[in-house]
């Protein structure tokens, strides 16, 4: 399995804060070391790998994790919970989870 994730720059050469504070809890959580490859998606430069990666899975929101597994067709992860869960095996409190979901997709509210 090779896990990828993709990071952005914004335009104006800031890091993007959400992309930050998912590479702290990778890192914090020992989890980085299950990351084989980052890649940076430069808003200032189309040809970033990053960007190029995204507009290749039709993703656009970051950070995301690509997921490739031998035989088997890449699995994109846009929520980082998700990606935990469903990836690295380890439990994440669902209510956090929840919280991430929503400030994510704004047009969704509570019922």
């Amino acid at each position: 399995m090779k896990i990828t994730l993709v990071k952005k720059i914004l335009s104006d050469g800031s890091p993007c804060k959400k992309c930050a504070d998912v590479l702290d809890k990778l890192e914090s959580s020992g989890q980085m070391a299950r990351i084989d490859e980052v890649l940076v998606a430069d808003e200032r430069d189309p040809e970033s790998p990053g960007l190029k990666i995204a507009a290749e899975h039709s993703v656009d929101r970051a950070p995301f994790f690509v997921v490739e597994r031998d035989g088997q067709a890449p699995e994109i992860y846009t929520v980082y919970f998700k990606f935990v869960k469903d990836v690295l095996e380890q439990e994440e409190d669902e209510s956090e989870a929840s919280k991430e979901i929503l400030r994510d997709n704004p047009d969704l509210d509570f019922l």
